[in-house]
């Protein structure tokens, strides 16, 4: 009898791991689909006009394989105690923490907590956050993070701009600011006419100025009373700013308590790695009045349909949504689960373990302060926390290198001084190796001192609420997080079927490698020959992307998506400012983009100009020709998304394209739903100039509660020598992060995404993905309409189900988004692109099964939905307008006018394992009222409890 051996391959990640339906299940939804094969259906979706020739041609790698590639490259770093500071620190990461967080899919799958009944873990975690922010500053009002320091600052500056009196056009900076914190905050007021002046703000003209921000402690280490300067600032009716330090107000008087109006910085060295530049959390807090003028996310507190506590996202969380291009902030990704992490830090070591911490750090470096006096050294400043410079004069060069021989990384400050910073990781071993450095052996021993006048230390309390004061046995540490992940449904529960947002399987193989010492730990600004793992990593990836986009040049330094529009049409302004053609600011953008394509643009100094849609859900070709003639020579850009907002490939982009270049603009691709293109299209090829990608959505980074991301950008040569620069690594242009390749320890992840599929897997990805979408849309046939088809019927990577037509029955949209939520998922996409509709994205990682129960789940809404139109029970009554059902609601008296059955365990929903929301319907008006954005006091939960 003859032996025939198995063709299966369990190493196979991109067929066995990454897509989800098998072949033999693919082969039923073709049928369904109502195609012979799979190639058959791509043809009929994709116009061939615009489909790519040359395959993606690399081989993939087995996870094992993978992660011996891995620790090879990871070997290529070198590792150094960096003592560099500029707004980067060591830290302690507790394992509690890493392993419950930061390597919990429960944490690092969720989405963005724009459906508050799913997500009140996450948001408790940021409410946390917030509280945390708005103590150590003494602020009452903080949002739930932004990108990083120098892009809160920027953001600060424009924020200032718009809420101060006075009609001064000047921000002052104080320059002893971070150097990247100056240069994007340059970067960001050049395209707004916005004159910066930098200087000693003993010279500041507090008349002259809307605005200013001082660094406290100062980049060089001075701490400095600001209260003078922010007295003349109010007196001028200006706004002062204070870029800040967590670790430092926990001795240091806070910013709040000199009269600061608002308060920036980085929550980095609350447990969360430097990973070469990130992610890490920053934050804003600012006086009460100004709240509503602040960007980015603000959690606050409401009540459920029953009346209890619940969290929700309130005020401007889409505010780029609503405003367009009348934004003042295209924020859109935060770092959530970096926010979370840094909360959860302050959770773990309450206020007397901060302290401790701090004033361990201070102590250290009191001890070096006066070591380095006592042999002859001068250190200019006077008075300081946890950073010193020190004059060396010329032997700069050889004090840093005798530090290398020590395995220690100073600052190179100017010719003739060295920065030196500590941190928690700073111990007597590591005070002896600098000390040694200088050519001093001994240290002097530790004596309760202060490095800064007295009247500067911290004397209020913070972190007063009970959240900061809980046992911290690990064991309870332990059980809190899990409460809160077990109070919201992520990817690793259930499908999170989001139209445009890409919620793929965030591999774990991928994502083990950034816990690694070898890349988690090195500071952004090492020299680059201890980085060259990572330099190995980000070129690689570059490639890649290159040869998947069919772009020239990539730039990995925004991260985020929004960030990435931004500094993409930066790189077009300043290519025609290059050009002598600095005249041109019109931008063109369809009425489907979305809402940060016109925010981005008119950050970037550009006029837009909106372009209507045709019937069908396509760019209007006669509209967009019009409005591309009447702009003619100001003509600067165009921004489309492919395929469309409207989940299709359109045919005429290519015409689109060229009218745009025919008038000398430049044509930005976002690339938002890159996850249909990969190996199909090629952006760069049909006429694209330039495309950020979003990583956290086509190249598998989580997007952990709302963040991290990254958004690099694609280019064509023309546009190469315009990528944003970065102080430390040079560049004609300025920066639009604080770290030369943004978020780069994530990146890892990316590479690591497209390393495992290969060319080829990342191909079929797309193809599935599309597949999946299909699938949905032939088997909603008659239930739903979908709203958007291309000209064969077909849709690409997701589609759309107008659910409009129900508001006659008095069904809302909202309705059936939260009823979801009783069948075990996550709503799609709501009311984007287009109001009162669905926006479905099954992605190529879901399973058959998955998306059939998802398909279910939605027949039976349906039903649901017919039985009100019939006059069978009223929208009020109805199950629809009650989900999501709660477990209170299970148990309490059932006096509804449908079956406890129906309500609670619908179709779809698993009966052992089902997901119970924590809290029912989340009243958002109740909470914009009466808004609350700190942890309220602990009367509160005991009379939402009643």
């Amino acid at each position: 009898m003859g032996f025939t051996p198995t063709d299966y391959n369990p190493y196979d990640f991109a067929n066995r791991r990454h897509i989800g339906p098998s072949p033999a299940e693919m082969a039923e939804m073709l049928k369904a689909v109502g195609v012979p094969t799979l190639d058959a259906l791509i043809d009929e979706t994709i116009p061939a006009s615009i489909r790519q020739t040359d395959p993606l041609d690399w081989a993939p790698l087995s996870e094992h394989e993978l992660l011996a590639k891995m620790r090879g490259v990871a070997a290529k770093n070198k590792v150094m105690t960096s003592l560099i500071g500029q707004g980067y620190y060591g830290t302690v990461t507790p394992p509690a923490i890493q392993r419950n967080i930061l390597e919990n899919p429960a944490w690092y799958t969720a989405y963005t907590p724009y459906q508050p009944e799913i997500a009140q873990g996450r948001l408790e975690a940021l409410l946390n956050y917030q509280t945390m922010v708005a103590d150590l500053t003494a602020l009452p009002v903080a949002n739930a993070s932004l990108l990083d320091e120098a892009t809160a600052a920027a953001e600060a500056m424009a924020m200032a701009e718009r809420v101060a009196k006075s009609k001064a056009r000047a921000f002052f900076v104080d320059d002893h600011c971070h150097p990247q914190t100056i240069e994007v905050i340059r970067t960001r007021a050049f395209p707004l006419g916005i004159e910066v002046i930098v200087g000693d703000p003993e010279t500041m003209d507090a008349g002259a100025v809307f605005g200013a921000i001082f660094q406290y402690p100062g980049t060089w280490g001075h701490v400095r009373d600001l209260a003078p300067w922010i007295d003349a600032l109010h007196a001028a009716k200006a706004v002062a700013v204070v870029a800040t330090d967590l670790l430092a107000l926990m001795m240091l008087k806070a910013p709040g308590e000199m009269g600061a109006d608002i308060a920036v910085g980085s929550a980095q060295r609350f447990g969360v790695p430097m990973g070469y530049g990130g992610p890490h959390a920053a934050f804003m807090s600012c006086r009460d009045d100004f709240k509503r003028a602040m960007p980015g996310r603000i959690v606050g507190v409401s009540i459920d349909a029953r009346g209890n506590k619940a969290y929700r996202l309130s005020l401007q969380t889409r505010e780029q949504h609503i405003r367009r291009e009348k934004a003042t902030s295209n924020v859109c990704t935060a770092q959530a689960l970096l926010a979370v992490m840094a909360s959860m830090y302050a959770v773990f070591h309450g206020p007397k373990g901060l302290r401790a911490i701090a004033e361990r750090v201070h102590s250290y470096t009191v001890r070096l302060a006066r070591a380095l006096r006592d042999a002859g050294a001068t250190l200019p400043p006077k008075a300081f926390f946890d950073t010193i410079t020190v004059n060396v004069g010329v032997g700069q060069a050889g004090i840093l290198a005798a530090a290398r021989l020590e395995g220690l990384n100073f600052r190179k400050v100017g010719n003739d001084h060295v920065g030196i910073s500590l941190d928690e990781t700073t111990n007597e071993d590591v005070l002896i190796r600098v000390l040694r450095a200088f050519g001093i052996h001994q240290a002097p021993p530790a004596e309760a001192e202060l490095g800064f006048p007295s009247e500067m230390l911290r004397e209020s309390e913070v972190l007063t609420h009970p959240v900061f004061h809980m046992n911290r046995a690990e064991s309870e540490m332990m059980r809190y997080m899990r409460r809160l992940s077990d109070r919201d449904l992520a990817l690793d529960r259930a499908m999170i079927p989001l139209g445009s947002c890409t919620m793929k399987l965030n591999a774990a193989a991928e994502m083990m490698p950034i816990t690694w010492q070898s890349f988690s730990t090195l500071h952004p600004f090492v020299p680059v020959d201890q980085a060259a793992g990572y330099a190995e990593a980000i070129a690689d990836l570059s490639q890649k992307l290159c040869q998947i986009t069919g772009y020239d040049a990539f730039s990995m330094q925004p991260n985020s998506g929004a960030q990435g529009e931004y500094a993409g049409l930066l790189t077009i302004q300043a290519y025609h400012r290059a050009r002598g053609e600095g005249h041109r600011d019109v931008c063109l953008i369809p009425v489907s983009a979305h809402g940060t394509n016109p925010a981005s643009a008119q950050m970037a100094g550009m006029k837009v100009v909106v372009v209507k849609s045709s019937p069908n859900g396509d760019v209007d070709v006669e509209d967009f020709r019009a409005k591309a003639a009447e702009a003619g020579a100001n003509l600067a850009a165009c921004m489309i998304t492919y395929p469309s907002t409207h989940g299709v490939f359109e045919e005429t982009v290519r015409e689109i394209c060229k009218i745009t270049h025919d008038h000398g603009g430049q044509v930005y691709i976002d690339g938002a739903n890159m996850n249909a293109m990969v190996g199909l299209v090629k952006p760069g090829e049909i006429g694209g100039d330039v495309s950020h990608l979003n990583l956290h959505k086509t190249f598998a980074i989580p997007h952990g509660g709302g963040g991290p991301g990254m958004g690099p950008i694609g280019v064509k040569a023309h546009l190469a020598p315009h990528l944003p620069g970065h102080p430390e690594t040079g560049g004609a242009e300025g920066p639009v992060s604080a770290a030369p390749y943004g978020s780069a320890s994530i990146l890892l992840i990316s590479w690591a995404y497209c390393l495992m599929m290969g060319g080829e897997g990342l191909t079929q990805a797309t193809r599935v993905a599309i597949l999946n979408a299909n699938y949905i849309a032939a088997r909603l046939k008659g239930a739903y309409e979908v709203l958007f088809m291309g000209n064969r019927g077909r849709v690409a990577h997701e589609c759309i189900l107008d659910t409009r037509p129900f508001a006659e029955a008095g069904v809302t949209v909202d309705d059936i988004a939260k009823r979801l939520i009783d069948n075990g998922f996550h709503a799609p996409t709501m009311s984007w692109p287009v109001a009162g509709t669905l926006m479905v994205e099954p992605t190529e990682s879901e399973t058959k099964a998955e998306i059939d129960r998802f398909i279910t789940a939605l027949l039976a809404i349906r039903a649901e939905i017919k039985a009100v139109e019939a006059g069978e029970i009223s929208a009020e009554d109805s199950p629809l307008r009650h989900a999501p059902h709660t477990v209170e609601d299970l148990v309490a008296d059932w006096t509804r006018k449908y079956p406890r059955e129906q309500g609670c365990f619908p179709p779809g929903a698993f009966r052992v394992d089902k997901y119970w929301p924590p809290v029912g319907r989340v009243d958002n008006v109740y909470g914009d009222r009466n808004l609350i954005c700190t942890c309220p006091p602990v009367e509160s939960y005991a009379q939402a409890a009643e």
